[in-house]
């Protein structure tokens, strides 16, 4: 196969495997640099697109492009419905459906009348993006509110507005094309209420009948565990497609209803579905927001003037802070929250999926103001990612709402090797928890003063009780090896692989006794069990800390603590390093070390202790 099916056009084989590269590869970044991964798209999208024009959509795929963009968002939504589990919205549900309920409304007649007044577009064209302007980025605000560990509340309402409004601010955005429609073909207002109805209570039924259908399906075992994600896939399509064939755009609808029921059916299933969805959308997200910023062209680039700057500082500034706090006057909501979810609005790859396909037909329809829909979605996205991405979490600390300092950590399994080690992490002022599901085990902690939950870190009473967005880190150091592996494995997700630690598992005579390697976090305490801790624990071990100077080193200390073991470094910036078989102390001055020292060996005089 040639690299190139014409002159200076890419191969599709060449042109996914670029998408892919360049997407996967500016989240990774995004990822290192601590950076919000879609301004690194946008602009990788950019530069190979208009900047580069070695990657052009319409020329290389040119029909696909359409189709492709579709079927990703709609999966990307399908995702957002699984993540809506009913019973976690508790405190945050009156206030998500005032956001739904008062601020649709609200937002779509203040984004039309910034973008009639400040940006300059006609009146049907302004009504139309308006109604797409409801969204706020399901996918852009899950990675910032990961980033920001803000409280509970004000997570929840952000990331339960943003997956709500995404299917709603689309159907908007249909009723006022269908009206714009009207307005310019012959078709008559009754019959354009009447089909806009028909769809999306068809749409809605299919999504409720499409949910109970897999999930009975599931439940009942009719599936084999390994065919249930390409089942999901191919009836997703499905009707997603007959639904789009009803009311166009209708689908959105139909498959975020269609997650929604899955989410709440408590199928067994459900954390695997979920967490492959999640991989999915990470690759659909990435692919899709490249494409789109590929296909942009410098002409289109140029429209972008004084007057949109200013359309997309009164969206942020006004439009939005007004939307949210009409929204939730006569709530509980205590002001700080209200003013962080006000001055909260980033805009994804939605938005600028569906300003695309809507301009293209608006274009058709001789609108040609239209063609400013996509540069407008673009910078709309630009500008309130870079910002919210950068003063999320500073203004979530401002307004006490946000984790302070350093990542606290999790340690699950109550005994004095746990109450020891936290006490010196409190020492540092890290965070700490104590979890165990048996109060006796809980007495040296809490006679400690430590924070304890009475409770499985995995149950959903953990899930509503602890601030999880407080840590970064956990230790299962537990006496059951099994459950250790279990907490590593379920939590790993959400913490990072590399931010969870289990004890090291007993070694099993039988191979067929032991569990897989794959499984678990990473060890700390070196080779010690859990009944070796404990064992040095009664002998009068415990975690001490010491600081290293230029005239105490590391080597130094490992002189005068042949015996001790390395836990933990923590950095005179906060950081805070566990150390496992993979990692060493770095040793440098003003580092404090965390260690589990014998009774005899007390800290020498000249080490800071």
């Amino acid at each position: 196969m040639a690299l190139e099916s014409q002159a200076g056009a890419l191969s599709p084989v060449m042109v996914f495997a670029l998408v892919g590269a360049l997407g996967v590869g500016a989240q990774w970044l995004a990822w290192r640099l601590r950076m919000p991964a879609i301004v690194l798209m946008l602009l990788a999208g950019l530069a190979v697109g208009p900047g580069l024009g070695l990657f052009d959509p319409a020329r290389d795929i040119g029909p696909l492009m359409a189709p492709m963009v579709a079927i990703a968002v709609a999966i990307i939504l399908f995702e957002g419905g699984l993540t809506l589990n009913l019973q976690s919205l508790r405190g945050a549900a009156e206030g998500v459906w005032r956001l739904v309920l008062i601020g649709a409304p609200v937002g779509w007649l203040g984004s039309t009348l910034a973008l009639h007044y400040a940006a300059g577009l006609d009146w049907a064209i302004a009504a139309v993006f308006g109604g797409i302007m409801i969204v706020t980025g399901p996918t852009v605000i899950a990675p910032l509110l990961r980033q920001a560990r803000l409280t509970r509340r004000p997570a929840q309402l952000l990331q339960w507005e943003a997956i709500v409004n995404d299917p709603v601010g689309a159907l908007a955005a249909v009723l006022a094309f269908e009206v714009v429609l009207v307005l310019n073909t012959s078709e008559t207002a009754v019959s354009a209420v009447w089909a806009m109805a028909r769809g999306i209570t068809l749409a809605v039924a299919l999504g409720l009948a499409a949910g109970w259908g897999l999930s009975r399906t599931f439940r009942e075992g009719k599936v084999p565990e390994f065919m249930k994600v390409p089942v999901l896939f191919a009836v997703l399509l499905g009707v997603f497609a007959l639904s789009d064939r009803i009311l166009h755009e209708s689908g959105l609808l139909t498959v975020t209803v269609m997650g929604l029921y899955i989410a709440n059916a408590d199928l067994p299933s459900y954390a695997e579905l979920r967490r492959f969805k999640e991989h999915a959308t990470v690759l659909l997200v990435s692919g899709v927001f490249i494409l789109l910023a590929a296909s942009m062209d410098l002409e289109a680039l140029a429209l972008l003037d004084a007057r949109a700057a200013l359309f997309v500082a009164i969206t942020i500034l006004l439009v939005r802070p007004l939307t949210v706090l009409v929204s939730l006057i006569g709530t509980k909501l205590p002001l700080n929250e209200r003013l962080l979810v006000a001055f909260t609005g980033p805009r994804g790859v939605v938005l600028v999926a569906v300003a695309g396909l809507f301009g293209e037909r608006l274009v058709a329809l001789g609108f040609e103001d239209a063609a400013r829909l996509t540069p407008l979605a673009f910078a709309l996205v630009a500008a309130t990612v870079v910002l919210h991405g950068f003063s999320l979490r500073p203004m979530g600390q401002i307004l006490g709402l946000a984790g302070q300092g350093t990542p606290g950590v999790i340690i699950t399994g109550g005994s004095q090797f746990a109450a020891s080690l936290g006490a010196a992490l409190r020492a540092l002022e890290v965070p700490v928890l104590i979890s165990d599901p048996n109060r006796s085990r809980l007495r040296t902690a809490r006679e400690a003063g430590l924070p304890t939950f009475f409770g499985d870190i995995l149950s959903e009473a953990a899930e509503h009780g602890v601030e999880i967005m407080n840590f970064g880190r956990i230790l299962a150091v537990s006496n059951n090896d099994a459950y250790n592996t279990l907490v590593a494995t379920d939590l790993a997700p959400e913490f990072g692989r590399e931010n969870v630690f289990q004890l090291k598992r007993a070694k099993q005579e039988h191979a067929r006794h032991a569990l897989p390697a794959s499984l678990g976090g990473r060890n700390i305490a070196g080779d010690l069990g859990y009944y070796d801790l404990a064992r040095r624990m009664t002998d009068g071990w415990k975690v001490r800390t010491t600081e290293l100077t230029d005239s105490y080193t590391l080597e130094d200390w490992q002189g005068d603590n042949p015996d001790a073991i390395v836990l933990a470094e923590f950095g005179r910036a906060g950081a805070l390093t566990f150390i496992t078989g993979e990692t060493t102390p770095k040793g440098a001055s003003g580092n404090r070390l965390l260690a589990l020292a014998p009774a005899r060996n007390e800290t020498p005089p000249r080490a800071k202790a």
